[in-house]
This record gives structure tokens, sequence and C-alpha cells, in this order.
């Protein structure tokens, strides 16, 4: 899987033409994240929850196209609750950290020299860089996927050619990872898997 997304990355940077005007920056955001699982004794009770993404950016600008790459640390978490054999209830935390790299092509719409509005879309390649698994309450396993998958979908303004503002939803296309159960023999005997959405709130700066 991670060759698969290395190689598609590459591919997709290949595809910029030579000509395009290239604008560095900064970028930098909140993830409301949702975490999708199935499991008859264990709930995701707070599935909104915040993290964060932060790292370099590049813009390449042709007239009404353009296409942005970035390299972000981001790090999203969720709240997994279950019930004990005596009816109480424990909570305990997942948190990802990866390294996510969109590759999104965008198409603006100028409001003059001062602004602009764009809508993006495109790929993302996320690599962990963080824990690779996680106890949870002695009956449960989760364990992070080395790489995952996923698209986004946004739209955003760039104000005076600097300063950008968007919004995004991120789906993941596969799964972030897989919760496994311990049977009484200390043998995983069920495998559940799960997945990181996000809606994605970022501001760039570009120098």
């Amino acid at each position: 899987m991670k060759k698969i997304c290395i190689i598609a990355l590459l591919a997709t940077v290949c595809m910029v033409p030579i000509k395009a005007q290239i604008h560095l920056g900064l970028k930098a955001g909140l993830n409301v994240t949702s975490l999708s699982l199935k499991n008859d004794y264990i709930d995701n009770l707070f599935s909104n929850k915040t993290g964060f993404f932060v790292g370099p950016t590049i813009r390449f600008t042709l007239p009404f196209l353009g296409v942005d790459i970035s390299a972000l640390y981001d790090q999203r978490e969720a709240d997994i609750s279950a019930y004990d054999m005596s009816n109480n209830n424990h909570t305990e935390k997942i948190k990802q950290k990866t390294l996510q790299i969109p590759v999104n092509a965008r198409f603006a719409v100028g409001l003059g020299s001062t602004a602009n509005i764009f809508f993006f879309a495109g790929p993302q390649f996320g690599f962990n860089v963080g824990s690779k698994s996680k106890d949870l309450f002695g009956v449960y396993e989760w364990t992070m996927n080395d790489s995952e998958f996923s698209l986004n979908f946004g739209l955003g303004a760039l104000l005076l050619s600097h300063l950008q503002l968007s919004v995004n939803y991120n789906i993941n296309l596969g799964k972030t990872g897989e919760l496994k159960t311990k049977s009484s023999s200390e043998q995983y005997s069920q495998v559940e898997t799960g997945k990181f959405n996000a809606w994605q709130i970022a501001v760039a700066y570009y120098f």
C-alpha cells in the first residue's frame, strides 16, 4: 500500500506543467474527526473530536487552474467507551499521528486583483508516524495501518495572493486501523475495521 501511494504521488507531481508559477508557504488548521467503527460492546460516543495539522505547502498556478501539494503533520483522535461486567463505563483515547500529503487540483474564480474563490479536490496520502498499536480495556487491541489513502473535496478563498482560507471534507477510502478482540486463550478471535473521516478548516500563507 505504501509503495502504491508513493508511485501515485510521484506521478501526480510529474503532471504539473513546468511553466507554472510556484508559490511556497505554510499551512495549518483543525481536524474535526469522526471514527467509523462497528462493534456490539464498544462505542465511539464522542465522534466529533478536534485535532490539528501543520506543515509546508506549495502552490502551482496556471490561468483558472492550479495544484497545491502539502506535507502535513496530522493528529486525529477519538474517545472509545465500553462497559465492564459490572456495567461501569470506561473511556480510553485513540490517537493517530501521520504525515499527510494532499495533492489538490483547484479551479479559481477571480474577484479582481485582491481575491479569488476556488474549488478543489484531490487525493491524499497518509503515512503513520505514531504508535502502531494500543491496548484497550485489556480486551481489545487497536492497530494502526502503516499507510492510508483518502480524498479531499472543498472550497476556499485566496486574499491578496498571500493569505488563504479553506474548508474541506476528507474521506478515507480504506481503513485507518483494525480493532481486534481477544478470546479467553489470548488469541484474537474477531477483527473489525475502523476509519477516520474529518472536516478540515485551514489557513495558509504564501510568501
